[in-house]
């Protein structure tokens, strides 16, 4: 049987990889590494025990990148900890949320007529720029608000373009970026100001700041517009991370309707070397459920 040059160089890099790790005194992982950097998140491996455990079997079965919305959130001791269990494996940390949604109050509402919302949310980016550092994180995920229904939308678009340039301003000078995400409005987020990728692309090439980004979350999209490989493809310039889910259900790829082994075939057509988000549940429950998610990305991975 002959041997395909993706495995050898595959190969070639686990080899490279567990000799880097053993060199900096890290456990070694157990199973070959994606290839591409998929990200779980607390709770997708959720028996394995908690946070430090669960990033230690995510790399075990391959996986080489982590979120964590709610990192902000957490403890300086609780993101200190995190930081190093991912660095012990060789795993890059990708989002954590930078200015969280009050989402029961269908606010901030940036583009309104009150400043107060669009000070707050320059608050937790001015406050979010050490928890990006502690974690050694580069994106972090926004969410662009809320419509206000009493104001034309052009009026919004402007002010909220204006409060990102001033986010902008902020995350410049360190070197990082924040990544808009456009969230759907038929079945989870009614109301919000964001609702697709073009939007985002909009407001990014408005903004025209390398310190502003968009978030493709597939779920999201496929919802909201659908078309998502030519979306992708006319959006690229401005898209800076990736998310997955699957529909309907938000569960792992293959579970609904989306074609991600072609979507995993077009990222690395892309050469896309960032992280992919596993923005998404579990359709089994318990370690079958675990199993079957890594199987999930086994399958999707091998496009």
């Amino acid at each position: 049987m002959s041997v395909s040059r993706r495995a050898v160089l595959a190969g070639g890099a686990m080899a490279a990889a567990a000799a880097a790790t053993a060199a900096n005194g890290a456990t070694p992982s157990n199973a070959a590494r994606f290839s591409l950097k998929y990200a779980p998140h607390e709770g997708s491996f959720k028996s394995r025990g908690g946070r430090l455990e669960q990033i230690a079997f995510a790399a075990d079965q391959g996986f080489t990148a982590w979120e964590d919305n709610e990192a902000a959130t957490r403890s300086v001791a609780d993101q200190t900890a995190m930081a190093r269990a991912l660095q012990q494996r060789g795993m890059t940390m990708g989002v954590f949320v930078a200015s969280m949604p009050r989402w029961s109050e269908f606010r901030p509402l940036l583009g309104g007529n009150d400043d107060s919302d669009r000070e707050r949310f320059l608050a937790d980016i001015r406050d979010s720029v050490d928890v990006a550092k502690r974690l050694n994180s580069k994106h972090m995920t926004i969410v662009t608000g809320f419509m206000d229904r009493k104001l034309p939308v052009d009026i919004q678009t402007a002010r909220v373009i204006d409060v990102l340039r001033r986010a902008a301003d902020i995350y410049e000078p360190h070197g990082l970026v924040m990544v808009m995400e456009p969230l759907n409005t038929l079945v989870n987020h009614p109301g919000v100001f964001m609702s697709t990728v073009p939007q985002g692309y909009a407001m990014a090439r408005a903004v025209d700041s390398p310190a502003i980004k968009v978030l493709a979350d597939l779920y999201h999209e496929q919802i909201q517009a659908g078309n998502l490989i030519n979306t992708l493809d006319s959006c690229w310039n401005e898209i800076a991370y990736v998310q997955f889910g699957d529909n309907p259900g938000r569960k792992e790829p293959g579970s609904g309707e989306i074609n991600y082994r072609n979507i995993v075939r077009w990222l690395r057509a892309k050469n896309f070397a960032g992280v992919i988000g596993m923005e998404h549940g579990n359709s089994v429950d318990g370690r079958a459920g675990e199993e079957r998610l890594v199987a999930a990305y086994r399958a999707i991975d091998a496009a």
